[in-house]
């Protein structure tokens, strides 16, 4: 199964959240879909170089409209905030974005810095109404680490969900509780969309082997259709689908 149909992208809203992966499944998704939207809902790094064209904009339908061919994939977003990073828009913007989009619209709905995993804080995610995925994201290299901040965004969050203390070792069990809760991985999702758990970094069997344990304790514990396995770098991401 090819990444734009594991993640049922074509010509949907699909809204990124968690962490070890979320810039990687957007850019990798633009690459494979026809006409479609790169934008964010909380702050982003600078992603000129992986889209055709950015506009900053503080009128993304009317960019929209003005889009010439060569501009697909296109990236939207509201102000450049410093040297390495776009602020994103108000979640009812996206919206906006989204129905008048062409294609599918990609969206970065939280942040993580650049940590493996992670549970939302209070004002997390941000994902509009109108999307119609949402992918739950980890890293399979957390299995075995310590429940510490150099790998954990906000690791007394991901405490407080497991029941586990700082500094224990992450299993597989702790990853998919994560992304199979409902103040984890699945916060925020609309009634409507579809939530479709991603393990990321499958590097190599070792990997593998956690990231089929955490995706079967997530189908275990979450009613989501399939939990997808990747190695978003490679030129074919999908490494399994698990149902």
């Amino acid at each position: 199964m090819d990444l734009t149909t594991a993640l049922d992208a074509r010509d949907a809203t699909v809204c990124v959240v968690g962490a070890g992966g979320k810039k990687s499944t957007l850019f990798a998704l633009a690459d494979r879909l026809d006409r479609s939207v790169v934008t964010a809902s909380v702050r982003i790094p600078i992603f000129d170089d992986r889209v055709a064209a950015v506009r900053v904009t503080g009128d993304p339908v009317a960019a929209l409209d003005e889009a010439d061919e060569g501009d697909w994939p296109l990236g939207l977003v509201p102000e450049r905030e410093r040297s390495d990073r776009y602020l994103g828009y108000d979640v009812d913007t996206v919206a906006e974005i989204a129905d008048a989009a062409p294609g599918a619209t990609l969206v970065k709905a939280d942040g993580a810095r650049l940590r493996d995993f992670k549970a939302p804080g209070d004002h997390e995610p941000q994902i509009p109404a109108n999307a119609d995925v949402v992918v739950p994201i980890a890293s399979a290299h957390v299995v075995g680490e310590p429940l510490t901040e150099e790998l954990v965004h906000r690791p007394e969050e991901v405490a407080a969900i497991t029941g586990r203390e700082i500094g224990d070792e992450l299993r597989p069990a702790d990853v998919a509780t994560v992304l199979a809760s409902p103040a984890g991985g699945l916060k925020g999702v609309p009634g409507d969309a579809t939530a479709i758990p991603v393990v990321n970094k499958v590097d190599d069997e070792a990997d593998a082997d956690a990231a089929r344990a955490i995706a079967g304790e997530i189908l275990f514990r979450a009613n989501v259709p399939r939990v997808i396995l990747t190695r978003l770098i490679a030129d074919d991401p999908v490494v399994e689908v698990v149902e």
